[in-house]
């Protein structure tokens, strides 16, 4: 589930139309309630993995900080007009829908707030840290598509090359052919590809974690991809979500530098911007102050899903990092640090992700563009595996950035805790930009 569990990459949850909240009964937990109904939007179905739900420099330490340490439910709604005042209020509410813990962000300027609430361990009831590490599953695709991106500013690729030009004999089977995918439509997912991630018996593997160190390549992932079905559209025809696309980038980062994709992503963004508390994680391994991640279910209520497999999403879905630093890395993308001008339009370049064309919620390259309900237009992106839970909206010019993440993910789409959440996510947004 390196994306979101919307279905594509959707910035709104499924089933609510912009500008409204459909209204349900309480639910326990956020997500599967005792009788085994979902909480709110979504039935009993657990969500393909990875599938998506929106698109949505080391200066940031010295940015002004403010902590909105236990705001009360009352004293936030009192704050409401404010952002973090609202993004507190969804968290908190995030919490009474079930989430062990939420964190957030609002960055106006050189001025960061932080929200919390809840806990980032259920055993010791530490409270939750906004400052702390999460896997911030398919938010790694935009690291992704920004290397891809300068290798074509440096001239070593273009995004028109063919899939074949770079991996000759990776997509060749079951009808699909390589020579006929662009690196643009990997990124934008137009590629056609099937997502391996979809696949039953590999889900049902991640979902229980009773590997997660189980080795896998890269090559393995789309060989399960490729013999699922054969293609229901031409590449460029359609939007569809497939974490193959992204596992695929970083196949071709690899065969162009002749490195691995992590070192590159280490390399060309990390190092250079100074995010210290990111990492692009090769094994299940947490470390320092960070977030533990749990997934519920019916049968065996709350379990601690920290340690999964990271391999299994590779550069669709294995960094962990903070909201600072994703912060950090948002604002210098979308401010040119990364990408020459050329680059930055191609990142920004969208596909309609609706059948119907709808410019509502449009997909970038490893980012989405949506008009939001208050009027104004955010970039942005979801991220979701066994355990953790983040979306962000930033604007055009970087100057505002909204973040938030939780520590519960049990692969169910549309729960109350993520409609809750993300509602203030955007209201907070149209508060501050």
């Amino acid at each position: 589930m390196a994306g979101g569990p919307y279905g594509g990459w959707s910035l709104r949850p499924a089933g609510v139309e912009k500008g409204k909240r459909e209204l349900s009964e309480p639910q326990v937990v956020g997500m599967t309630s005792p009788d085994g109904k979902e909480g709110r939007f979504g039935g009993r179905r657990r969500r393909a993995l990875g599938a998506r739900r929106w698109w949505v420099a080391s200066g940031a330490a010295a940015l002004g900080c403010v902590l909105l340490a236990g705001v009360t439910p009352d004293s936030a709604q009192a704050d409401g007009e404010t952002p973090a005042g609202i993004l507190q209020a969804g968290a908190e509410q995030g919490v009474a829908d079930g989430y062990p813990g939420v964190i957030g962000l609002v960055r106006s300027g050189d001025t960061t707030e932080y929200v919390h609430a809840g806990v980032g361990d259920v055993s010791t009831k530490t409270e939750a840290d906004p400052k702390a590490k999460f896997r911030i599953a398919s938010n790694t695709k935009t690291f992704t598509a920004t290397v891809l991106l300068q290798l074509e500013g440096e001239g070593k690729l273009s995004l028109d090359d063919s899939v074949a030009k770079w991996l000759p004999d990776a997509v060749d089977a079951n009808g699909y052919d390589g020579s006929k995918i662009t690196m643009r439509e990997l990124l934008n997912h137009t590629s056609s590809l099937p997502d391996y991630a979809a696949d039953a018996q590999l889900s049902n593997a991640y979902y229980n974690n009773t590997e997660p160190d189980k080795a896998w390549q890269p090559q393995q992932l789309v060989d399960v991809a490729l013999r699922q079905h054969a293609p229901q559209s031409a590449p460029g025809e359609k939007f569809g979500y497939a974490n193959t696309n992204f596992v695929l980038a970083g196949m071709v980062i690899k065969a162009v530098t002749g490195n691995e994709p992590g070192d590159e992503i280490q390399q060309r963004i990390i190092v250079p911007l100074g995010l210290n508390d990111t990492k692009f994680a090769t094994d299940s391994a947490m470390s320092g102050n960070y977030l533990r991640g749990y997934s519920y279910s019916i049968l065996g209520g709350m379990r601690d899903v920290t340690a999964s497999n990271m391999q299994f999403f590779s550069t669709a879905g294995a960094i962990v990092s903070t909201m600072d630093d994703m912060a950090t890395f948002h604002r210098a993308l979308m401010t040119g640090k990364l990408l020459a001008p050329e680059q930055l339009a191609e990142l920004k370049t969208t596909v309609p992700e609706s059948s119907d064309g709808s410019t509502e919620i449009t997909a970038g390259l490893g980012i989405g563009r949506v008009e939001l309900s208050c009027g104004k237009v955010a970039w942005g992106h979801t991220g979701a595996v066994l355990g953790y839970y983040s979306e962000w909206l930033i604007s055009e010019d970087g100057n505002t950035e909204v973040v938030h993440a939780n520590n519960e993910d049990h692969m169910q789409s549309g729960t109350r805790g993520q409609t809750d959440t993300h509602a203030a996510l955007e209201k907070a947004f149209c508060a501050a930009a």
